[in-house]
């Protein structure tokens, strides 16, 4: 086994692993096709992967119904004390925690093989790169995380004798005694599941869940929640954010980060393609960026990922086509129904509803059936190199400068289409007070509105207070050469509950607007949230739409907005000392400006 790994470190953490987990044997990823191949085959005899007829070296993967989504309640953010991990995270002492996890952890690995997987987040040898390694039991874990992230044995080359990495520790949480018949998704009950981070020694234990984020640990454990510390420690940004590249009709790039809540539509942006004739837009990343100060003094970010781990109800040739041209072979699905083809179904998809299905229970189900055929938050994951649309510069090592930053969320009222803030400080105001109504992509009441800073609540893996200030204090690093910072509301709706502005490939409209002011080709008008675009300033050319309708999109109603303060102060009042002096000027000017 250990033939292969040179890494001391890394050694004796597998030797230690294996002792408390006891796994039957000990396999080495090294990242191949083959292996790949190998991985799929056995999750197909095993009866956990279905192949799909109709997509080529396609899979169907239907999990428990206990394990379907981020597991929020179950997440914990460890620090030596509680006022480090701050009011929006779960916090345990690490010392008990992880006597707690040990205990589950011992003998969980029985009866199955524990694979080791070293992986790069980001090129593999770039400076901004990390390098992770997850110690895992689950074969699904595996096949993702080869699509996800850059496994490979060079990775261990990279590591040499004493390099450093990241260790995440995940399992199952099922063990399997002598004949005992697996299961088609093994978990743990809900109250033994733990996704277990511990920042100040940048260590993740994940037990008891097989579902995205809590088991891919490079995703949200790694890129967001270690490296959000990381990221503070050494003076760079690790963001839920997407990344594209927009070029004009006279080929001038602009590069832009977006900052939405999970399901708010993310990937839909990442991959648009635009309605305006002569603009084109490229996918650099769909969910994540990290970004640091260039010797250019610009902010330059890279996608860390190599792959999308997408939601798929909604995702059809009408929403983004690029997604479903990303997914027509080489792909994975979790949760989705199975067709009678052999196909993937989920709703949204088409127009015309199939006459049958197998649900994502694996039950039958026809138009006449009162559940969803596909579970809401059922997923995709595929490699970014497959996106018709993926950038030609995606893993440049250098990443790429951005010039805009956007937040936004999903609110059926209040909030116009678009605004731009009146400067970095107000900008992380609009951050730290980003509202969303929640989906299904977190585990909770549907509906209720939640302030999500930044679209980093569950991924900030250290005090909001401080990263607040983090923001602040990168601004003044970056000063003139900081981006441009606008909100976004895409999700308006009118008194009859219609959404007001079409989306999707219009959406380039209001980045086209974003980028004329990037270019001071346009005035805008103040008011009391921020900068509105001028009457007529957004290029509405062949767009079907009343100016009534444009005039409610785009109105800021004051008694609204004044309705907001009270759970704004709320919201900044859980940060106590630790909330920065300058955000809560910014709630008195904002305050004063409503009057």
């Amino acid at each position: 086994m250990n033939s292969t790994v040179k890494n001391k470190k890394l050694s004796d953490w597998i030797t230690e692993v294996a002792g408390m987990c006891q796994p039957d044997s000990i396999y080495v990823c090294d990242g191949s096709r083959e292996e790949y191949d190998g991985m799929v085959e056995k999750l197909v005899l095993s009866g956990s992967a279905i192949p799909l007829k109709k997509r080529p070296r396609s899979y169907l993967f239907l999990s428990d119904p206990s394990d379907v989504a981020r597991v929020e309640d179950r997440t914990f953010i460890s620090t030596s004390s509680q006022a480090e991990a701050g009011p929006t995270n779960n916090w345990l002492d690490p010392a008990a925690l992880k006597e707690t996890m040990k205990s589950l952890y011992r003998g969980c690995m029985k009866g199955r093989t524990m694979y080791v997987i070293p992986f790069s987040m980001g090129p593999i040898g770039s400076p901004i790169s990390k390098i992770g390694v997850e110690i895992t039991d689950s074969p699904y874990v595996v096949v993702n995380m080869h699509i996800m992230t850059r496994v490979s044995s060079s990775v261990l080359e990279i590591l040499g004798t004493d390099g450093d990495f990241i260790p995440c520790l995940h399992s199952i949480g099922a063990p399997l005694e002598k004949g005992q018949k697996d299961v088609q998704w093994p978990c743990a009950p809900m109250e033994s599941k733990y996704i277990s981070h511990f920042p100040e020694e940048n260590l993740i234990w994940s037990y008891g869940s097989g579902y995205g984020g809590n088991a891919l640990l490079g995703k949200k454990c790694l890129a967001l929640r270690i490296a959000s510390a990381m990221a503070r420690r050494e003076g760079w940004l690790a963001e839920h954010m997407l990344i594209l590249r927009l070029t004009d009709p006279d080929g001038k790039q602009y590069h832009i980060a977006a900052a939405f809540p999970s399901a708010c539509g993310k990937t839909n942006l990442a991959m648009m393609q635009p309605s305006l004739k002569g603009w084109k837009c490229e996918c650099i990343g769909d969910d994540i960026a990290w970004m640091k100060i260039a010797s250019d003094g610009r902010l330059h970010a890279i996608n860390p990922e190599s792959g999308f781990f997408g939601v798929a109800p909604g995702t059809s040739y009408d929403t983004n086509p690029m997604a479903m041209d990303t997914i027509r072979e080489n792909a994975i699905f979790t949760n989705c129904a199975l067709t009678d083809d052999g196909d993937v179904w989920w709703e949204g998809m088409t127009g015309d509803l199939p006459s049958h299905l197998i649900d994502w229970k694996g039950r039958d189900w026809t138009p006449e059936s009162k559940a969803d055929a596909a579970h809401p938050n059922a997923r995709f994951t595929a490699a970014a190199s497959q996106c018709p649309v993926i950038c030609k510069d995606w893993e440049n090592p250098d990443g790429v400068p951005i010039d805009i930053f956007i937040f936004g969320g999903r609110r059926g009222s209040v909030v116009p289409l678009v605004y731009e803030a009146f400067s970095w400080e107000h900008g992380v105001f609009l951050g730290a007070t980003a509202a969303s109504e929640t989906t299904s992509a977190n585990i909770g009441a549907i509906g209720n509105l939640r302030r999500d800073p930044f679209a980093m609540k569950p991924f900030c893996g250290y005090n909001m207070g401080d990263y607040f200030q983090h923001w602040l204090d990168m601004g003044e690093r970056l000063g003139s050469k900081a981006p441009r910072i606008f909100y976004v509301n895409w999700f308006r709706k009118n008194q009859d509950g219609k959404f007001l502005w079409p989306g999707f490939s219009d959406n380039s409209r209001v980045l086209k607007w974003m980028c004329e002011r990037v270019d001071n080709k346009t005035g805008a008008r103040k008011s009391p949230i921020g900068l509105l675009p001028l009457e007529g300033a957004l290029d509405l050319s062949c767009l079907s739409m009343g100016s009534e309708d444009m005039r409610e999109l785009m109105s800021v109603d004051t008694a609204e907005w004044k309705a907001e303060i009270p759970d704004i102060e709320a919201h900044f009042a859980m940060f106590g000392k630790r909330l920065p002096q300058r955000l809560r000027k910014q709630l008195k000017d904002f305050s004063e400006r409503l009057g």
